[in-house]
């Protein structure tokens, strides 16, 4: 088949590439695209807001990318993000694979060399074979090579993106499509909509019957929330499912607050007797990854059975036996299990859920104690503790969260109340999401967003904050500031500055000034709640310095065992 442009006769009213890319991307209510732009995308950026739409540039196509995966996972249609070839390509890459990992749906668009070139390692401008380097990191790869197969490319990436298990999709475009034209008429021809592009899976009536067999014969059973069941939107199924069962549940970080953490039933501060003690375990939407120690070891105590409901059928048995399968999508699996478990409680399982219930109030109870005593310097518990009471007034407001020690103790201690609003660095824990994903979340919410970042992950992204002040988003970023990664009162060697530390004299708060924004610095829990309480209050981006203990923090945070150490020369 010929790629020659097609012959329009005179008069007809043509359109190109450009615009049947944006009709396409319309069609499909795309309205928000993320990116950076230069050769050969610079045209789709103007021509798109000239329609209308937005299109928020980015520094960086990374963080444009992390932008449009949570966006992703914020709405359930697919983020957008638009990138240029090669170099740009790739940076866009790393998040894409990011989003399939997560399972965010997002498409990423880029423009790329021409095939002939290419093809021939003849040398083309940002010459790169990026079909096959993408195919590895996401769900699908496509190359548009006609303009009139733009609108069942981008039907194909919908549905791609969206069905089964979400995840990342590229669309490669060689720059010559932009500029190629056809009929008009024609080309409106060929533009559509999915239908149903996700549509229900319904899990086999035996595998319920199965499922709620185990239920009703476990002595110590329990549920476990990933954010696949949050990104599904079935809240208040799961809700009930939570309540007529009344087992207890404990959440996965980005799970937080899909039920309230301040439920009765909530065992996220037992996590550790649930794990060990429970006979029969409900995974909703997580997988046992090494999130969850795989499923083994001491993490897991006495042997168990695992329910998990999981619309991917080759994640079951991934690292362990599971007992009862439930494949499907979570809002069809958790409502055939209510119907099959209608009117069933057992004494047993109450007993258990007290003695859960009593274990999670006293560890809540010790741990409130670590959050108001008063330190000469700040730490992560009185620091976090007071951004916890401000937010508790603030229960709609999204949190972003990165970085190690930040990370883990913002999760410890800091409550969430509401689905989908809590985004941190997910399942590889990826450094650098901060302020992309604080971008979306105020984008796409129209909410203010509260991000709470250590300062080594807020280095990774720390130039989006003029995107922020750019665009004028309600984002209060609070830099956890100890002055190194994980520490910052690492001995320095004789004849050079230590590898682990940071320039003392950093100024997060004038950074912030320098870039458009408002900016804060603090040292004691009281000026922390009140920087923050204005912040929210004004709707200013806003970055709070807050001053941490240097020795605050431990190695790795709460995964210093996978950090490698030698013991060569050690005793």
């Amino acid at each position: 088949m010929s790629n020659a442009p097609a012959v329009v006769p005179e008069g007809v009213e043509l359109t190109d590439g450009f615009h049947l890319l944006m009709d396409a991307l319309e069609l499909n209510g795309i309205t928000n695209i993320y990116g950076l732009l230069g050769i050969p995308v610079t045209e789709i950026g103007r021509m798109w807001q000239a329609r209308g739409n937005k299109f928020y540039s980015f520094r960086n196509e990374q963080n444009a990318g992390y932008a449009a995966s949570v966006a992703g996972y914020l709405t359930k249609k697919p983020g957008v993000c638009v990138t240029v070839s090669a170099p740009g390509f790739l940076n866009g890459l790393t998040a894409l694979a990011n989003a399939t990992t997560n399972c965010f749906p997002m498409i990423l668009i880029s423009g790329s060399s021409e095939r002939e070139i290419v093809d021939l390692q003849q040398g083309d401008y940002e010459e790169m074979d990026q079909l096959n380097i993408a195919r590895p990191h996401c769900k699908a790869s496509f190359r548009i090579n006609r303009p009139e197969d733009i609108g069942v490319a981008v039907v194909r990436a919908v549905r791609t993106a969206l069905s089964g298990r979400p995840g990342g999709v590229y669309l490669d475009i060689p720059a010559r499509l932009f500029s190629t034209v056809m009929s008009a008429e024609e080309g409106k021809k060929s533009l559509w909509a999915p239908v149903d592009p996700a549509p229900a899976q319904i899990p086999a009536p035996s595998a319920v019957q199965r499922a709620a067999e185990l239920i009703k014969n476990a002595k110590k059973p329990l549920i476990l929330f990933g954010k696949g069941a949050a990104y599904a939107q079935c809240d208040a199924d799961i809700l009930a499912f939570v309540e007529e069962t009344g087992i207890p549940f404990t959440p996965m970080s980005m799970a937080k607050g899909l039920v309230s953490d301040l439920h009765p039933q909530c065992a996220a501060a037992a996590r550790s007797m649930v794990l060990q003690e429970s006979d029969v375990v409900v995974l909703v939407g997580a997988r046992l990854n090494w999130l969850l120690a795989h499923g083994k070891g001491k993490t897991w105590g006495v042997p168990k059975k695992f329910i998990q409901i999981d619309i991917q059928a080759n994640e079951i048995d991934s690292n362990v036996q599971i007992a009862a399968p439930l494949v499907g999508d979570v809002q069809s699996c958790i409502n055939a299990l209510r119907a099959e478990l209608k009117g069933y409680k057992s004494d047993d399982q109450a007993a258990w859920a007290k003695a859960v219930a009593e274990k999670h109030n006293s560890t809540r109870a010790k741990l409130a104690g670590k959050l108001s005593t008063p330190t000469p310097v700040m730490n992560y518990h009185n620091s976090l503790g007071a951004i916890r009471d401000v937010l508790k007034n603030y229960p709609d407001i999204c949190l972003v969260n990165e970085g190690a020690n930040a990370l883990d103790n913002a999760r410890m201690v800091i409550d969430q109340y509401q689905p989908r609003k809590r985004v941190d660095t997910g399942t590889w824990g990826v450094m650098g999401i901060g302020m992309g994903s604080a971008a979306a979340a105020a984008v796409e919410t129209g909410k203010p967003v509260v991000a709470i970042c250590g300062d080594s992950a807020f280095g990774f992204s720390a130039m989006e904050y003029e995107t922020l002040t750019r665009y004028n988003l309600p984002v209060t970023v609070i830099v956890m500031n100890n002055g190194g990664i994980y520490r910052g009162d690492e001995a320095s060697p004789d004849h050079q500055f230590s590898c682990m530390l940071f320039n003392p004299n950093t100024r997060y708060d004038q950074l912030s000034i320098a870039l458009g924004g408002e900016g804060v610095r603090v040292n004691t829990p009281e000026e922390l709640a009140k920087a923050l309480e204005a912040s929210i209050k004004s709707g200013k981006t806003t970055i709070i310095d807050a001053i941490i203990d240097p020795a605050a923090g431990v190695e790795s945070g709460r995964i210093g065992n996978l950090n490698i150490v030698s013991t060569i020369g050690k005793k």
